[in-house]
């Protein structure tokens, strides 16, 4: 099931060698463009700097709609000559470069800071702003992401925060997330929300929300085509090729991404295709069509506990039979393929065949409609369809899992009592309905399978109102106030089958899933303009997130049974924060967070007989800190950027039950830091680039990422160790003076320079009990981070 294709590299660029001779081809002939049309209403849209804080932007530009899942506006002027008669304005040419809604704790990270370097994972892009935190997911581009520690109490995916591609949801109705379709040189841009963002983003919104912009057709202008390549065995292809004609602008990005894997057992084969296309058929209406597939296949090596880290970190020499190395983590298969009376054999990742062959597919239309000069009515639908099979464990999760996201908004633009007003109005429905099997895992190779140890069907259904209001109460001074009210129906049939004997008799236990949640979530902030440099934030804000169907059918002992108990996790946010350029060479933004939790919803790595993860509630608990972001130009080509995090997360009531033996032990956590939440994070880089002379395009940066330790567990006996790392690049770019070439890039960089061993992943682990004293259980939840690395690549751009 998984194997390499050895000629897919080489087929992935003779494609892009034929495009790109078409593109020349084509752009020698004549272009005939359509008829130009403009459509005009008061939407000027501010220009955005690199990593400029989005509500220092959002004060500096006129009223616009707030786009809660990242709808399209852009700059643009002219006279309006349709029936409806607008005026000049923003709406003219929308391409997907949207702003964050005002507001809103955010940043965006742009284009300038990633494209000078390999970017093979969404973590070369999202470490550039504060509040962000990444840990390594099941495979090469998966992550855990999390916005003020968001995902840290999270096993696997992305949870807690809402993810959207040009306005379009990559977040299935469940809360879940996946990285692995993302590919960071398909983007132009990326926003960052921070905070609780339920009333405008809805359920899950807890952490906040990020929003990936592809770059515009117009932008790209014709075609790019990029190759890298570096230590493991690393290979990346891709193109990107761009064109606006008239009334239509269309970008489509395609990737092919391979590699050896720097652990054991972690060889990849991804692709990627990513198309964005927007038609304005009147002076009225836009359709814009989004389309995203991602084929991956990768193997996976064992998550393995701390001792087996500190022997053998990056999970080598553990091959077959008994010859292990030391430190070599294994996972027991039942050898008759369903219990464990006819023996248990431990098998290391690689002996068993562990990995992941997924499959995801994302298509979406939007249709744009403006009323009169001031009022829009936009409808979107998507159809996301995620397919599995995964044997990660001595059990493999096979699934497909196709849901249906549709909303309709209206934006009115005008005046209350004198006063600019932004009003916004919207309504949604999502719906995702699977059945998905758990199988187990047999000795031998390959993952082959056993006999079905379980299957869950579940319907989960979101649907809901939000409406929001940006009022200009003065010149300076700016109040946004927003509500959502959303409903989830969570339906779910667990069944699970139990084996006896060597000739098995077969049982089966049904657990039965019915609940539905109702939330509320207000929010409210102010926006202050001291003057030209100093802009002033202050905002009180809600989240809510419900279970997973799954999460409602594992036991603390990871076995499949009833926890249908659990609730819906809130809560209530305050910030409070500056912004700060006084002049086009200096931008500093600090936010301070205080947030307070009911219910939250933890997960934690549990041994039990399905290697599986086990959630509860948490009643109470709080999470603070400080996000810092600079920019700082401070001599010709010479420029300074940091994000920093402090975060300090505790639990404030929860009492944990733990059993050993026959006897129950009850323990208080509260005061204790909540796991997986490291204090201190950083990213800093210093850079200079020259531009002039013979030498102009060529530069360097040196960039230094800190991760402080962190606790693993609720009684905080075992910490995960921080680390430091230090990353090198070199790169140089010019424009060439040619009818088919416009420029070219070439850059070398080296990753961890002083090869420091290090943790990139720590999942939390469960407590136990030995003889009356509360110990660390010995349950594998670490991936280690990749050692010394050099990669180089080139990027050719063509007109």
């Amino acid at each position: 099931m998984f194997r390499r294709h050895a000629l897919g590299g080489a087929s992935v660029i003779a494609m892009q060698l034929m495009l790109v001779q078409s593109v020349t081809i084509a752009h020698a002939q004549p272009e005939q463009e359509l008829p130009s049309v403009t459509v005009d209403a008061p939407r000027a849209a501010a220009q955005r700097t690199t990593r400029k804080p989005a509500a220092q932007q959002a004060a500096r530009a006129t009223s616009r709609a707030p786009r809660p899942a990242g709808g399209s506006v852009t700059a643009a002027s002219g006279q309006g000559s349709g029936a409806s008669g607008q005026a000049d304005s923003a709406v003219a040419a929308r391409d997907q470069l949207s702003q964050a809604p005002a507001g809103q704790t955010a940043t965006t990270i742009d284009r300038s800071l990633y494209a000078d370097r390999p970017a093979f994972t969404v973590s070369d892009i999202l470490r550039e702003s504060p509040g962000v935190s990444l840990k390594q997911g099941n495979g090469p581009r998966d992550l855990g992401i999390s916005i003020r520690g968001s995902n840290a109490r999270n096993g696997f995916g992305i949870r807690n925060i809402a993810l959207f591609e040009d306005g379009f949801p990559v977040t299935q109705p469940d809360g879940l997330s996946r990285s692995d379709l993302i590919d960071p040189h398909a983007y132009g841009a990326v926003d960052v929300i921070r905070g609780p963002s339920s009333a405008l983003y809805g359920n899950y919104a807890t952490g906040g929300a990020i929003n990936f912009r592809t770059r515009p057709g117009g932008s790209i202008d014709g075609a790019e085509i990029g190759s890298e390549g570096g230590s493991f065995g690393y290979l990346s292809n891709y193109l990107a090729y761009g064109k606006k004609v008239g009334n239509f602008e269309g970008s489509l990005f395609t990737s092919d991404v391979r590699g050896d894997g720097y652990l054991g057992n972690s060889w990849f084969n991804t692709q990627t295709v990513n198309f964005l296309g927007t038609l304005k058929v009147t002076p009225d209406d836009r359709f814009t069509v989004k389309i995203i597939n991602n084929e991956l296949s990768t193997r996976l090596p064992v998550r393995y506990t701390l001792g087996n880290y500190y022997l053998n970190p990056y999970q080598q020499g553990c091959t077959s039979g008994t010859s292990f190395v030391a430190g070599c983590q294994t996972v027991g298969l039942n050898k008759n393929g369903f219990n464990t009376q006819g023996g248990v054999d431990p098998e290391t990742a690689l002996q068993a065949g562990l990995g992941r062959n997924d499959r995801r597919t994302i298509v979406g239309g939007r249709w744009e409609h403006d009323f009169d000069n001031n009022t829009t009515w936009r409808n979107q639908f998507v159809f996301d369809d995620r397919n599995i099979s995964q044997p990660t464990g001595s059990t493999s999760a096979i699934g497909d899992y196709p849901s249906y996201n549709y909303m309709s908004d209206i934006t009115r633009r005008g005046e209350i009592f004198g006063l600019e007003s932004t009003a916004f109005f919207g309504a949604f429905y999502n719906t995702l309905t699977a059945s998905g099997d758990t199988r187990f895992v047999v000795p031998g190779g390959n993952a082959a399978l056993g006999r079905l140890s379980g299957n869950t069907w579940s319907e989960t259904t979101n649907y809901g109102l939000r409406a929001r209001e940006e009022l200009k109460l003065t010149a300076a001074l700016t109040a946004v106030a927003g509500l959502g009210w959303e409903r989830t129906h969570l339906r779910g049939v667990n069944t699970a089958y139990t084996y006896t004997g060597t000739a098995p008799t077969t049982s089966v236990g049904i657990t039965t899933a019915d609940r539905q949640f109702d939330n509320l979530a207000p929010e409210l902030a102010l926006l202050y303009k001291v003057n030209s440099d100093w802009l002033l934030r202050a905002r009180v804000a809600t989240g809510y997130g419900t279970p997973q169907a799954s999460n409602l059918f594992v036991l603390p002992t990871g076995a499949f049974g009833n926890n249908t108990q659990l609730k819906s996790q809130t809560n209530l946010g305050y910030d409070i924060g500056f912004d700060w350029t006084p002049n086009r060479a200096v931008t500093v933004s600090v936010t301070g967070f205080y947030e307070f939790f009911r219910n939250e919803i933890v997960t934690q790595a549990v041994t039990g007989p399905l290697n599986s993860s086990y959630t509860f509630n948490a009643p109470r608990s709080e999470h603070k800190g400080v996000e810092l972001a600079a920019d700082w130009r401070f001599l010709p080509g010479w420029r300074f950027t940091a994000a920093y995090t402090y975060l300090d997360q505790v639990y404030t009531e929860y009492t944990e039950n733990l059993v050993g033996g026959s006897t129950l032990y009850s323990f208080n956590r509260a005061g204790n830091k909540i796991p997986g939440i490291s204090p201190n994070e950083l990213t800093a880089r210093i850079g200079y680039d020259h531009d002039s002379g013979r030498l102009a395009g060529l530069g360097a940066f040196v960039e230094v990422q800190w991760k402080d330790s962190f606790y693993m567990d609720n009684a905080n006996l075992q910490k995960a160790p921080g680390y430091e790392l230090v990353n090198l690049n070199v790169h140089y770019k010019t424009e060439l003076a040619s009818e088919t070439f416009k420029s070219l890039n070439v850059f070398f960089e080296v990753r961890n320079v002083f090869d420091r061993t290090y943790i990139a992943s720590a999942n939390n682990v469960q407590n136990a009990m030995n003889s009356g004293v509360q110990i660390v259980a010995a349950t594998g939840t670490i991936y280690a981070g990749s050692p010394r690395a050099f990669m180089a690549g080139m990027k050719v751009a063509f007109r």
